[in-house]
């Protein structure tokens, strides 16, 4: 079969993705004789399109889901996509609007049909994207949060904890987004600081011409305020206690209160109380039985408890109250002030804290077997940093707002009596029977009414784990064969932004519903950030499009642009250029093959002078092996990458191949031949995680295979031991090379220029064993051993002197210069080394052969320093 000159991504890219699918190569069932190997796609939004961050995040599941494939385990990638309540609402209600239609106007049947008719249209198109980059998901399991089953179980399990007393309805202070008109968990809610104003008021004392100075950032909701707080210490205000201050523009009095929780030295040393609209102010109104006023609707604008600019939106209304408090004389002043402020997560919109009837989860005791299992190292995250942000999280947790106001998503199976009670059940027809039986009432199907909320989307995806596997688990208890084998997991690979909405919710549901962790380790990506450290977004316009990047690079080129410098937990500074140089290193890999399948061979060739670099490659390859393994073990993804380019492009392009390839249109031996095309096939083996597409073309185009020999389920190499000492040598010969080649360079002399050589060695042995391979490389006559050479170039490598004579005079005051600088170098490198070793910490914290090798590298500046020095005496 002949080799194209270039390699096209595009052809290789859809012939190996749908031969794998035809072959069901990705698919995985129960098999007792292998160990599974599983791992749950975290769910996308059905709303989704591929972008940076779905891309490094699948990139390094893949990778991790072949190399175990490879390796013999029963490799299961489960794809699904998430329902995502908010989120899709929003893209319904706006496509409807497109078309003219008011949500407002349909009833919630009519509104659901419209949703799932979109989540048909585009649903799925995250994943056929994610085809492209070259998932090899086990497709014929995707799930959808939404399924029947899938919905049954968050059913069950809503049931379940309502009857164990851990789920309650009731009013509470919650985050409510007026864009979404719904309310949020704490952790969907994202503080960022803004440019705001403080506003100094002047409330008038009832009765007197005193007046007292409060501080706020909204003054909009002064309308709702129900009391002042003084700290009862305060002397500067002991004589305001127990009057009455008026609202000003409303004239409303309300009364002036103490307690120690205002802060004396905090602004003007008073706060107003305004219970509907914040936190704190609700906790000192519970405390002191203060009414409470909530003078916003749902959508953020003023209602008829405002009495001023009803129907104003919020921040129209801060302007005008601002305008209204000056002309009225009630505006001290306004400053400059920088806040924190709480945004919607899915809608950007500001939150505001509302009072609001709605239903919640108990979490003190459920974290508690998590916490456990992270902090005990059950569950592992890597990296480990984010332990101490896991467990803050989980000792300081609140209890979850699980109801949310929207008709998209799992609507909450209660429903409500004409008794003003309420009953828990899987269907109406369950409800009308336990209302029976507990109120002894028999009412009619139609008496009842269902809950309009929906839940929490996490409230579903926090059983993915689990519910991919097997529903019946959390209404039974039993669990089925599926979720006895895939179950635990083995590692999830998800964003940090997500360890507490979802990661650390999976892990309390895990202990919850089968009393074990939902999965081993816990991978921990950074963010893709572009060249100035921005988040990538649309609204940004700083992102590539994945898809596009694919067709011009190449799958496998992008796949490694991510991977180059994306450690675990650290964010991604992406620049094109990175996978620019994946694009080229696949470039690299099909050029060498090319070198390689164009190599006329003869078979009577019996000798060959190559076992030099046979043996030198056999132990690079073991070495690298096992520093491959030692990464992916400690999850290092990018430095198993790294380690592996290193590998394929400078010492099997760069040194083997130009050791072994014979002279220009000469043939090679045999021995040669095989042994170069098994060396490849490992390369390809561990490059195949890495970069499927172009491994699996070159695998097959090396000789005809049956699909059970296919790259994607061949054998992960194993390390065999290596001679360290063999690596060395060859490593100081190939230095001896570049510094030759980078002699001719400088000087200008063609590479087919022949130099002769001289060294002055006490380790004749070496260079002997190699000199075959020198003089192929450095281009060299002969290779001879002595003394000073007059008129020649001369360097120095640790102890060793070599000499290349000239033709022409040499400039002696320039090879002085270039020695002098090469002395100063050394000696700033060797002042650094021994400053290390008199640190008696780290000679005595630091692994042994750690400081083995710094006294090494101490030594072998000594030696070179000294050569060069005599070097330097030689030249006058």
């Amino acid at each position: 079969m002949s080799l194209s000159t270039k390699y096209n991504p595009a052809e290789s890219e859809s012939k190996w993705y749908q031969f794998w699918i035809e072959n069901k190569l990705f698919n995985s069932q129960i098999d007792y004789n292998k160990e599974p190997y599983t791992v749950v796609i975290p769910p996308p939004n059905v709303t989704g399109v591929l972008h940076m961050g779905h891309m490094l995040n699948n990139t390094l599941q893949d990778v991790l889901v072949r190399k175990a494939r490879m390796e013999g385990k029963n490799a299961c990638w489960v794809p699904g996509t998430d329902h995502a309540s908010i989120a899709t609402e929003t893209k319904v209600v706006a496509m409807l609007k497109e078309k003219g239609i008011d949500k407002k106007s349909l009833s919630r049947e009519e509104f659901l049909k419209y949703a799932w008719e979109w989540k048909e249209k585009y649903g799925g198109i995250i994943l056929e994207q994610l085809k492209k980059l070259g998932a090899s998901c086990d497709w014929d399991r995707t799930k959808f949060t939404m399924d029947e089953d899938l919905s049954q179980a968050v059913t069950s399990v809503f049931i379940d904890l309502h009857k164990k007393g851990k789920i309650y309805r009731g009013i509470r202070m919650v985050n409510w987004d007026p864009q979404g008109k719904t309310a949020l968990s704490d952790d969907e809610v994202i503080f960022r600081e803004i440019n705001s104003k403080l506003y100094y008021i002047n409330y008038k004392i009832e009765g007197y011409s005193d007046h007292l100075t409060i501080a706020t950032t909204r003054p909009e909701t002064i309308m709702a305020d129900v009391a002042i707080c003084i700290n009862p210490n305060d002397p500067r205000f002991q004589h305001l206690k127990g009057k009455k201050a008026i609202i000003p523009i409303i004239n409303r009095s309300i009364p002036i209160i103490e307690d120690e929780y205002v802060d004396m030295e905090f602004g003007t040393g008073c706060l107003k109380i305004t219970p509907a609209h914040d936190l704190n102010d609700y906790e000192l109104g519970v405390k002191h039985k203060l009414e409470v006023i909530d003078i916003l609707n749902d959508d953020g604008t003023l209602n008829d408890k405002a009495q001023i600019l009803i129907g104003e939106d919020r921040f129209i209304a801060r302007k005008k109250i601002a305008k209204l408090l000056t002309e009225s004389g009630h505006l001290a002043k306004e400053e400059a002030y920088k806040s924190n402020v709480g945004h919607s997560e899915r809608t950007n919109a500001v939150i505001e804290p509302k009072l609001s009837m709605q239903w919640f989860l108990k979490m003190e005791d459920l974290t508690k077997p998590a916490l456990k299992a992270v902090m005990e190292d059950i569950i592992q995250l890597y990296p480990p940093k984010f332990k101490n942000m896991y467990r803050s999280w989980m000792e300081n947790v609140r209890d979850w707002c699980i109801s949310r106001q929207l008709w998209w998503g799992h609507q909450i199976p209660a429903y409500y009596l004409p008794n003003g009670e309420y009953v828990v059940a899987a269907s109406r027809e369950e409800a009308l029977q336990i209302a029976h039986e507990k109120f002894g009432i028999n009412y009619e199907v139609n008496d009842l009414r269902q809950e309009d909320d929906v839940l929490d989307t996490w409230f579903s995806s926090w059983l993915w784990p689990i519910s991919v596997f097997d529903t019946d688990v959390f209404h039974t208890g039993e669990q089925n064969d599926e979720l006895k084998y895939y179950y635990p997991t083995n590692d999830l690979v998800t964003a940090p932004e997500i360890l507490f909405f979802w990661v650390a919710r999976m892990i309390i549901a895990g202990y919850e519903y089968t009393g074990e962790k939902p999965f081993k380790n816990v991978y921990l990506t950074g963010i893709v950030r572009d060249k100035l450290g921005r988040k990538m977004s649309k609204s940004l316009g700083n992102s590539p499009d994945p898809l596009e990047l694919i067709k011009q690079y190449g799958a496998d080129g992008v796949r490694t642009g991510m991977l180059f410098s994306s450690p675990a937990g650290n964010d991604l500074p992406f620049d094109e250029k990175l996978v620019e140089q994946g694009r080229n290193f696949s470039n690299k890999i099909w050029n060498a093959f090319r070198l390689v399948k164009g190599w006329e061979i003869d078979s009577n060739i019996l000798e060959n002078e190559n076992q030099a670099a046979f043996e030198w490659f056999e132990n690079r390859l073991n070495e690298a092996i096992k520093e491959i393994e030692d990464h992916f073990s400690k999850f290092r993804i990018s430095d198993a990458l790294m380690a592996t380019y290193k590998l394929v492009w400078d010492d099997f392009c760069s040194w083997y191949l130009e050791m072994i390839k014979p002279p220009y249109q000469q043939p090679v031996d045999l021995e040669t031949y095989e042994k170069t095309i098994a060396f490849f096939e490992k390369i390809l083996q561990l490059l195949h995680p890495f970069m499927p597409f172009i491994t699996e073309e070159l695998w097959q185009q090396i000789k005809y295979r049956e699909v059970k020999e296919a790259l994607i389920v061949s054998e992960w190499p194993k390390a065999n031991d290596f001679d360290s000492k063999t690596i060395k040598n060859a490593t100081h010969i190939f230095e001896v090379v570049s510094h030759i080649r980078n002699i001719r360079a400088s000087k200008g002399i063609s590479p087919k220029v022949a130099f002769d050589l001289t060294i002055h060695t006490d380790s004749k042995e070496l260079y002997s064993s190699y000199e075959t391979i020198l003089k192929k490389l450095a281009n060299l006559n002969g290779i001879s051993f002595g003394q000073k050479v007059e008129n020649a170039i001369s360097f120095v490598i640790k102890s060793d002197e070599f000499f290349l004579p000239m033709a022409e005079k040499l400039d002696v005051d320039k090879e002085r210069e270039t020695l002098l600088k090469e002395i100063d170098y050394t000696k700033g490198f060797l002042k650094a080394v021994a400053k290390k070793l008199s640190n008696e910490k780290f000679v005595n914290s630091a692994p042994a052969q750690v400081v083995d090798a710094e006294r090494k590298k101490e030594a072998d500046a000594q030696a070179k320093i000294k050569t060069m020095e005599e070097s330097l005496a030689k030249l006058g």
